[in-house]
């Protein structure tokens, strides 16, 4: 079977023809959470392509598990990945968190990073 095709989850919603991802939904989560600390909730779901309530589930795991920081600001949330966390898989749990984000995260001119800084973020 090529790695392109799959009879396996064809009616999935993976970016691909085949319907599945090599990054779970929670990995698609935190990317949105590290690029904008005050995402909304539907901002996640929409941008992943899951429902609220799903992404609201995939936060909370997060959160449980300390690798999101939920912090209230007014009525708005702020989150902050922990980067300094293991990877949860045996396979890779000599890696951190902030390994992963570093290979997927957008690379970011110094004026963007000097924008970050400003806005606290």
């Amino acid at each position: 079977m090529n790695p392109g095709s799959s009879k396996q989850g064809e009616a999935g919603s993976g970016a691909g023809s085949g319907g599945w991802d090599f990054l779970t939904n929670h990995a698609h989560v935190l990317l949105c959470i590290a690029d904008d600390p005050g995402v909304r909730l539907r901002d996640i779901a929409a941008a992943v392509g899951i429902t609220e309530r799903g992404a609201h589930k995939i936060l909370n795991d997060l959160v449980e598990d300390g690798y999101v920081l939920r912090e209230r600001h007014g009525r708005r949330n702020r989150y902050k990945v922990r980067p300094e966390l293991p990877l949860r898989h045996p396979l890779v749990d000599d890696r951190e968190v902030g390994d992963l984000l570093k290979v997927l995260r957008p690379k970011r001119s110094p004026r963007q990073k000097a924008r970050q800084t400003t806005n606290g973020s």
